[in-house]
């Protein structure tokens, strides 16, 4: 798996950076966008599948970001998490112009180890990957979030509680509904 991700906490510097970028500083907006950016299109192109999509989702991000600070309303708590509220419903808008979510190719993955090119470990990633993405496509949405940020994104617990604005023990109950839920539809699909 990938090194641990962390979220930065709201700092004085982070607030000095929004509220610069409140005002129309394109250097904060550029800090706060470099700051950000890669974490966020990591996110959605693990829920989306699609680089392309990714791409742009994660420029909307920023641009309701900028609009939103600009407006005079944004975060709450914690204004990494409020991003990926913004990406969260963008992935869910894009979801429903598609008509059906789908998942990442897992070895199109930073996270997912080389095998040295052994055809055998290739083929058998190949296909552990397909049959993962099989049983994410089966999970609920909040459940599938959970999963992607937790073990795709390699969020803790209380990071994705504070991302997605639920407290750790719902988190909690839903990775294991889904974990659960996969491992019965990984046991039923070798059957």
């Amino acid at each position: 798996m990938s090194t641990k991700q962390t979220l930065p906490p709201t700092s004085v510097d982070e607030e000095t950076l929004v509220e610069r970028a409140a005002s129309g500083d394109p250097a904060a907006i550029g800090s706060l966008y470099d700051l950000y950016a890669p974490k966020i299109h990591s996110y959605i192109y693990h829920r989306v599948s699609d680089a392309t999509v990714a791409e742009d989702l994660t420029g909307q991000v920023f641009l309701r970001m900028i609009e939103s600070v600009q407006g005079g309303k944004g975060w709450r708590t914690s204004f990494s998490g409020w991003l990926y509220r913004i990406a969260h419903n963008l992935v869910i808008d894009q979801y429903r112009k598609r008509s059906q979510a789908t998942f990442s190719d897992i070895d199109d993955s930073p996270h997912i180890p080389a095998h040295d090119h052994d055809p055998y470990q290739v083929a058998a990633t190949n296909l552990d990957s397909e049959a993962l993405i099989r049983a994410i496509n089966t999970l609920t949405e909040e459940q599938a979030q959970v999963i992607t940020l937790r073990f795709l994104e390699s969020y803790s617990i209380a990071e994705v509680a504070l991302i997605l604005d639920k407290t750790e023990g719902a988190i909690k109950a839903l990775q294991y509904r889904g974990v659960a839920s996969m491992r019965r539809f990984l046991e039923d699909s070798l059957l």
